[in-house]
């Protein structure tokens, strides 16, 4: 799986020091009431399409583009639904990054949930029953998506706020 062109070179200055990088994730809810979800070719991990924002680039763009390239299918950002900051990310190489993560309610408005690329091993939509295991911060991220009703979710103090 490659990093994004920007982020090796800057890897090849600073090394294997944080940086702060921006993301955008998609919550796709079809007319079923299924999510989509595809499975990380890095990790194995099921998780919410998105990924690591291009310099300059929009976020609503990019949490359109990264749903194309990992899943094939084409959205419409609707809400922005959360704003929210990870813990350290450590990658096996040492890396260390922290992420600055918006989460957009997206609708479906073309394509086919496939393997659209190198970054995922399996796509599909789930019924909310029938989730395949994920981490925790990806269910905050589905129920931030899937309530948010044109406010954001933020954290603040410690907290959730919506």
């Amino acid at each position: 799986m490659a990093i994004p062109t920007f982020l090796a070179e800057l890897r090849a200055l600073v090394g294997t020091r944080k940086l702060w990088l921006s993301a955008a994730v998609a919550v796709v809810v079809d007319d079923q009431d299924r999510v989509l979800l595809a499975q990380r070719a890095d990790d194995g991990r099921w998780a919410l399409p998105g990924g690591i924002l291009e310099p300059g680039e929009q976020p609503a763009d990019g949490v359109v583009r990264e749903c194309l390239e990992e899943t094939g299918v084409e959205v419409v950002p609707e809400v922005l639904a959360s704003v929210s900051v990870t813990p350290d990310v450590v990658y096996p190489n040492g890396d260390v990054t922290q992420y600055l993560v918006l989460v957009f309610r997206c609708r479906m408005v073309g394509g086919e949930a496939r393997i659209n690329d190198d970054e995922s091993l399996a796509v599909g939509w789930f019924g909310l029953d029938e989730l395949p295991p994920m981490i925790e911060q990806e269910h905050a991220w589905l129920r931030q998506g899937r309530e948010a009703q044109g406010g954001t979710f933020f954290d603040w103090d410690g907290k959730e706020h919506a």
